[in-house]
């Protein structure tokens, strides 16, 4: 697929079924693109949508089908919008530290695909609130899904979710008190973080 260079040939990238319940167009909007004018467009269509399919396939889809709805909080930038809110300090890194990130159609510097979107979950974020900490859902996740990197905001509890053909498995905070990468032990048991979660579900 080529480049969309018109609305008709957007509409037919938005409709791409990426998995089950997700689709190409719940990825590409974007507040920063949005309010610069900026396109938010894939250069590379067909790359972003098999990185964005491993993303459905292997991470939200399950996230969905164990835990209810996934609300999409940020997930795909072409260069320029990425660029753009990270000229702006609006918390994007730069587009080389995204390459295979939040820049789906792009390869990292040792040429891995990936792709990342930002998340929350409302059955947590109701949980989070009531003072459940974000480690349960780190943890289970770790404990359930291939991810690459986790991601864990104060607002919603949102967090980074990554998938990559090299997952690192990383976790990182930035809600206090446990600001920083999350040290884990790989001989400990987590069950008990979340032991009042659901059975993980397939979609």
């Amino acid at each position: 697929m080529r480049k969309p260079q018109s609305v008709k040939s957007l509409e037919d990238l938005g409709r791409v079924r990426l998995s089950p319940n997700f689709y190409m167009r719940d990825f590409l909007y974007s507040e920063v693109a949005n309010f610069y004018g900026i396109p938010n467009i894939p250069d590379h269509p067909d790359l972003a949508i098999e990185a964005g399919r491993q993303l459905c396939e292997q991470l939200l889809e399950p996230l969905n089908a164990t835990f209810g709805r996934v609300c999409i909080r940020s997930a795909y930038r072409s260069p320029a919008v990425n660029q753009r809110c990270n000229n702006e300090k609006l918390g994007c890194a730069s587009n080389e530290k995204n390459f295979a990130r939040h820049i789906w159609d792009q390869v990292d510097a040792n040429g891995g695909k990936g792709a990342t979107a930002c998340v929350f979950i409302p059955w947590f974020t109701q949980r989070y609130d009531q003072g459940v900490d974000w480690r349960a859902l780190a943890y289970w996740i770790h404990d359930h899904l291939p991810y690459s990197q986790l991601q864990f905001f104060p607002k919603l509890c949102a967090f980074n979710i990554s998938w990559h053909e090299r997952p690192k498995k990383e976790i990182y905070s930035f809600i206090a008190p446990h600001k920083g990468a999350l040290v884990r032990l790989d001989d400990m048991k987590y069950e008990e973080w979340y032991a009042d979660f659901p059975a993980l579900r397939r979609a």
